[in-house]
Parts: structure tokens; sequence; C-alpha cells
């Protein structure tokens, strides 16, 4: 008389040898460009916070009032007043930073290449600093220039530091989700 050992379901194993059979045929172009965009995003998103803000120079009154001979008092505008007038009617901050951009995706051989760029003619000065002439006037703020060099600001650089620590943690994120979709569906 023989033993029996036991009963085997093997519908489970067939689903789930299907499962994987569905990862193979994966779309593996997509997901890698789905995280080069997710990543230009998340760079864009901090270099654009990271980017500094012009602000108008903190200068005097804009107007004086003196007194006449007669007595009369009258307005004039002051020297600051005329430098505000002048340089600084209608101006509005944030140029360089509403210039970030991103380019599409470009695919050479086996890598996927985005650009984050900024076209504003000064952005590199900003970045990485720039010299200037002590002792120059300077109209615009009223003052002469103190330093020989103006120290940069590397909102990019700091950004590109920040996004590559973060980039591994993403991707395992993404796939881990991929996976535990694909082999959990029912």
């Amino acid at each position: 008389m023989a033993k029996r050992w036991g009963k085997c379901d093997f519908k489970k194993m067939k689903e789930l040898f299907e499962r994987i059979e569905k990862l193979g045929a994966w779309d593996t172009d997509k997901f890698i460009r789905d995280m080069t965009n997710d990543i230009a995003a998340l760079l864009l998103g901090k270099v654009k916070k990271n980017t500094p803000v012009g602000k108008k120079p903190k200068l005097g009154p804009k107007t004086i009032r003196v007194a006449g001979v007669s007595g009369r008092k009258r307005t004039f505008l002051s020297k600051d007043g005329a430098i505000l007038e002048k340089y600084w009617a209608g101006y509005v901050g944030g140029n360089l930073r509403r210039n970030w951009t991103t380019t599409t995706i470009t695919k050479s051989g086996n890598m996927y290449q985005i650009e984050v760029i900024n076209e504003t003619e000064y952005a590199s000065y900003v970045e990485y600093g720039h010299r200037q002439t002590p002792g120059r006037y300077v109209p615009q703020l009223g003052k002469q220039l103190k330093s020989g060099w103006k120290k940069g600001k590397f909102m990019m650089t700091k950004s590109v530091a920040e996004v590559e620590a973060q980039v591994p943690g993403r991707i395992e994120r993404q796939l881990t989700k991929m996976l535990a979709e694909a082999l959990n569906a029912k």
C-alpha cells in the first residue's frame, strides 16, 4: 500500500510564472524616460528654490522738502529718488529664477539625457561668481564697489549634489513599486 504525501496545487505557481513572463515584456524605455523626467523635475524645483531673486536697492528718501527764501516749501526729487526712477522704475525681480527650463529627452546609445538650462545672460556670473573693479561707482546702486570678487551662489551645483544623493532611492522605490504591482496583480 502506497502512502500519500499530500496535495499540490500548481495553479498559483502557473499564475506567478505568467506574471513573470509579463515582466519580460515590460517597457524599460518608458520606465527610464519617466524616471528621467521625474529626476529633471526634481532638479528644476530645487535649482529654482536655490536661485536668488534680485531686489531693488534700499536707498534714502525719494523726495526732499526745501523751504525757499520766501518761506514756501517745495518738494524735489532727491539723488536717491532720481536713481530709483532712472534705473529701477518698473523693476520686477526673479527673472533668473523664472528662466530655468528643461529640454526634451534625447537618447544616444544606452544614454538618456535631459538638460536643465537657464539662458539668462548673467546666469553663469551668479552661479560661479565674477570679478569686479573695487572703487568703481555703480549708478544703479548709488555706491562704489568694495571687493574685487563677488562670490557665486552655486545654485545649480548645490542642487545637483542634493538630487544625486536622492536618485538611487527614488529609482529603487519605483522599481519596487513596479515589481510589487506586477507580482501581486490579480
